[in-house]
């Protein structure tokens, strides 16, 4: 065992979380390592979840769009087929140029990226075991740090009954990269994963059946979007048992059979394939945090930590889906900044009422801040203005027009307390909405805000301005 040099800050994790952090350490002038136990930097976001998935449903909406909408347009095919070796080559390039991008980005700070498995030696102390540098041989390396920064991530939910083979019964991980189109997909969970792959493979010919145990779809959602993103995905092909719970799995000679529990009693489905994306965990396994004392929540797996993202050891912090809070990327980024500000003695804080979220099926679904259900549930007085893209001309030129602009205003103030977006480029219109809740913005403000014409974003105008039809108390 070596000694290497002592750091300002040891992050452990190069994911979206991770490798911001270390950058912007870097940028207050702290001396700064990045453990990895991967092979390329940019966590599961990068190479097994958001970005490979995003580049999949961008390449099979085009052949969806090609087939079904293009003629519409003047455009037409002799022999339009889907070339999956090339979607996936695609999509590899796309996660080896990102990985690039993040490795120049670290190395331009001057951060160092350390490969191995790290874990926590002391409150200052960090272990990485990995192959010595140029050598091929194991060694172990002992990391002085006056501040270290958890950030290692999530990993899918195993569920009884449902084993994990990489083959017929997979996760997320295995279903991005499928070397054939199966002819039936089975999909444990509705929520966003599932949905989303369920998608890509449905563009491509793949019978899909979404099982989901609770009696919606999505279920973070809007309960109003939720129920129309349930309608349109049903229209386009995907079948959807609600209120199913899966009991077991088996896999058989032709691909795997299913044991689900419904209303009318238990019955079998068989499906080539079965994705289980019923969630995911926070990855503390191995990471010495009970030797050091580090708290962790019996229940939830996950790490405790104070607003400044400081865990119950003062010198040591976590971030992203190790703590609690939605387990998004951009999430724990934000985190990643926050906390390394409060180490450098700046005023670093995530507001976690306006942090967004997407769905990228098509269309896609994009939401930030208090669902109508929320604002019911808290008893906060609230009134609704919303508008179909049917009505939005720029959309109607493109020929998406399914969906509609919700806003959620404050009876009393005005104050926008959410906004909720079924529609085209959803996940680009929130931003907006994000930055007005951000500076506290009314409806009215929306309302009086010039829109080009004719954009998408037009909708947020008009269903701002719906709301002023609405009185509102003083």
């Amino acid at each position: 065992m070596e000694l290497s040099d002592s750091y300002d800050l040891v992050v452990i994790g190069a994911g979206p979380g991770g490798y911001v952090a270390a950058v912007r350490a870097a940028q207050l002038g702290m001396k700064t390592a990045c453990v990895e136990k991967e092979g390329s930097l940019g966590g599961a976001c990068l190479n097994v979840g958001c970005i490979p998935s995003k580049a999949l449903l961008d390449s099979t909406e085009l052949y969806s769009l090609a087939r079904h909408q293009f003629k519409e347009h003047g455009v037409g095919f002799g022999d339009l087929r889907a070339d999956l070796s090339a979607m996936m080559q695609r999509k590899d390039r796309v996660v080896g140029e990102l990985g690039e991008h993040v490795r120049k980005l670290l190395e331009s700070h001057g951060v160092r990226v350390i490969r191995g498995m790290g874990r926590l030696r002391g409150p200052d102390t960090v272990e990485v075991r990995g192959e010595a540098e140029g050598s091929g041989r194991e060694s172990t390396v002992l990391l002085q740090a006056k501040t270290i920064l958890l950030a290692t991530g999530s990993a899918p939910i195993q569920v009884p009954g449902l084993p994990f083979d990489g083959d017929r019964i997979v996760g997320s991980t295995e279903a991005l990269a499928f070397g054939t189109v199966p002819a039936s997909l089975g999909i444990v969970g509705g929520g966003y994963i599932g949905l989303e792959l369920g998608s890509v493979w449905s563009r491509l010919g793949s019978r899909v059946t979404v099982l989901e145990m609770m009696p919606t779809i999505a279920g973070t959602l809007d309960g109003q979007m939720g129920r129309s993103l349930l309608r349109i995905l049903g229209r386009q092909g995907m079948e959807f048992r609600l209120s199913t719970k899966v009991g077991r799995a088996e896999v058989v000679e032709e691909g795997v059979r299913v044991t689900i529990e419904a209303a009318g009693g238990e019955e079998t489905h068989d499906f080539e394939r079965l994705l289980v994306a019923v969630g995911r965990r926070p990855l503390t396994r191995d990471l010495g945090l009970d030797e050091v004392g580090v708290r962790v929540d019996s229940r939830t797996g996950q790490v405790w930590t104070d607003a400044s993202c400081r865990t119950s050891v003062p010198t040591v912090y976590a971030i992203g889906d190790l703590v609690a809070g939605p387990m998004l990327a951009h999430k724990a980024s934000a985190e990643g900044v926050a906390a390394v500000e409060c180490m450098a003695g700046l005023p670093g804080e995530v507001n976690y009422d306006v942090i967004p979220a997407v769905v990228y099926t098509s269309p896609e679904v994009a939401s930030v801040g208090l669902t109508e259900e929320q604002a019911k549930e808290r008893g906060i007085p609230h009134r609704i203005g919303a508008f179909p893209f049917s009505g939005v001309g720029r959309a109607v030129c493109m020929g998406e027009t399914d969906g509609f602009v919700k806003i959620i205003a404050h009876e009393h103030s005005d104050r926008i307390l959410g906004v909720h977006i079924l529609g085209p480029r959803a996940s680009e219109l929130i931003g907006e909405c994000a930055l007005a809740m951000e500076l506290d913005a009314r409806a009215s403000d929306l309302a009086r805000t010039i829109h080009a014409h004719p954009t998408l974003s037009e909708s947020i105008l008009e269903a701002a301005r719906a709301l002023s039809r609405v009185p509102f108390k003083k």
